[in-house]
């Protein structure tokens, strides 16, 4: 856990987050601030600060799958969704603990957004 990290609190209940899937691994919750009708955010409960610090390849497969599991619980399977990881600033990330974002429920354009 990273003392100062928001996500490494939810991971340890210090913040309630609206928990969407949880399990020994990884935590999926509503963003705060959705840019979609759908916008969640997969994270592993080990704090990596950005995907250039992942080093866990199955890891990385599982929060993915994760995504797309959510996806289909929610029906958005077959419409469409999309995921993002953001790395470091230039690449728009806020929070430093690496992070997938889900968004879905409207048509995504491009760029993102």
């Amino acid at each position: 856990m990273s003392e100062n990290c928001l996500f490494c609190k939810m991971v340890a209940g210090e913040i309630q987050p609206n928990i969407v899937f949880e399990n020994d691994r990884i935590l999926a919750f509503n963003d705060i601030a959705p840019q979609a009708p759908i916008h969640i955010l997969i994270i592993p409960k080990k704090h990596f600060s950005t995907l250039n610090a992942m080093d866990d390849s199955a890891l990385l497969g599982e929060l993915m799958q994760t995504a797309a599991h959510l996806a289909k619980k929610l029906g958005v399977d077959d419409t469409g969704y999309r995921t993002v990881i953001n790395c470091n600033e230039q690449g728009g990330q806020a929070v430093y603990h690496l992070h997938i974002h889900l968004l879905a429920g409207r048509q995504m354009t491009w760029p993102a957004g």
